[in-house]
């Protein structure tokens, strides 16, 4: 390769992938070397570059806990407030202290468009919940999973209401700067929203789920960003949903414990050993531990250091239950609610039509003809 040197190869089995920042560091670790080099020396200097720039011992916020796996490698967990501009602060401050090898964020494919999308524009989405979001919801999820995730939705609008701040900025901080690090990966870590919304439903009955529905349509408690801050120990939202469903032990489980689990699998996986770039086939393969950062509401840390050592099987957390007898009733008394007031709404306007036809002029005259007509015959 003559002057500029390529950069190294993505994986392609990554969702996302991040690119690789080599434009910035590549000319000064070549700086007096020789201009004739292979792709895997050039993949060496860049490892050895980055491996330099790791800390040994980082200096990292509070809000960071520090896992070690079973082969060494380590995950540093960074616990946020996910309305938080600290937190923002915090994800960035621990990546380029630890210079990690894949950053794991807690999201699933559902939400991943947030990581592109400008601040202004999540803003607006977020306050706004219009039909089409609802049908979209009701197709993804079911008509009763759709319908909760669309009053958890208004929760989160009525934090950025209150906030005047988008969701997910840790994430999106995150992403940019992963995308600085040489040979790091950017994985999503979160269970996938159809199935936490699914098994949340089943885990309740309908006078549960009545009941639910009933405490987040009527959320309008002022929220400050001093509130958030002071949540710092336990994530805003989920607060605010633990506070409505304290009585309901196994929604608690479907929707925060359950994706602890999940969560800590996912960064159990990312924590695997690297296997360094060789020179040749010839060369004995060399492997070291991987560095971890993972960014995730401050509520599910504990459960995160709970699991960290448990065998973890998450083939029963990612299965959705048959619906219960009374799954099936609510399916039915919703529809029937939908096909009533339908029916209700038609015969309704079908009175008024009439109504309104009854009283032209030319239908009085018309009726008035007949009326007066029918005793000559």
């Amino acid at each position: 390769m003559e002057g500029e040197e390529e950069q190294p190869p993505q994986e392609a089995d990554v969702e996302p992938i991040v690119t690789v920042g080599v434009s910035e560091v590549v000319p000064r670790v070549l700086a007096g070397e020789a201009q004739n080099l292979s792709d895997a020396d050039a993949l060496t200097l860049l490892l050895e570059m980055k491996l330099r720039r790791r800390r040994e011992r980082p200096s990292l916020p509070r809000t960071v806990t520090e896992l070690v796996a079973e082969d060494g490698s380590r995950v540093y967990v960074v616990g946020t407030a996910h309305f938080s501009d600290d937190s923002k602060r915090d994800v960035v401050k621990t990546i380029r202290e630890v210079q990690p090898d894949v950053v794991v964020v807690e999201l699933c494919q559902y939400r991943v468009s947030m990581l592109k999308m400008d601040e202004s524009t999540l803003l607006q989405e977020a306050k706004e919940l219009s039909l089409e979001k609802l049908q979209q919801a009701v197709r993804q999820n079911g008509v009763m999973s759709g319908l909760m995730q669309m009053l958890l939705l208004k929760v989160s609008a009525h934090i950025t209401e209150q906030l005047g701040m988008a969701p997910g900025g840790e994430f999106r901080e995150a992403f940019k700067e992963a995308s600085k690090v040489p040979f790091c990966k950017f994985h999503l870590g979160d269970r996938p929203i159809p199935v936490t919304f699914k098994r949340a439903i089943a885990a309740l009955s309908f006078w549960q789920k009545v009941k639910l529905a009933w405490g987040l349509c009527f959320l309008s408690d002022p929220i400050s960003k001093d509130d958030v801050e002071r949540c710092k120990q336990k994530d805003l939202l989920e607060q605010m949903m633990a506070e409505m469903i304290g009585e309901f032990p196994d929604l608690h489980r479907t929707i925060v414990s359950e994706r602890d689990v999940y969560l800590t699998y996912m960064l159990r996986q990312a924590a695997r050993r690297l296997e360094l770039p060789r020179s040749s086939d010839a060369e004995p393969r060399k492997c070291v531990p991987s560095v971890v950062v993972g960014v995730v509401g401050m509520g599910h840390v504990p459960g995160i250091e709970k699991n960290w050592t448990t065998d973890l099987n998450i083939q029963e957390i990612m299965t959705v239950p048959p619906p219960s007898v009374s799954g099936r009733l609510s399916r039915l008394a919703v529809k029937a609610a939908v096909l009533g007031l339908l029916g209700y709404g038609l015969y309704w306007m079908g009175r008024r039509a009439t109504s309104l036809v009854l009283s032209l002029p030319v239908a009085q005259y018309c009726l008035q003809t007949a009326s007066t007509a029918r005793p000559h015959k």
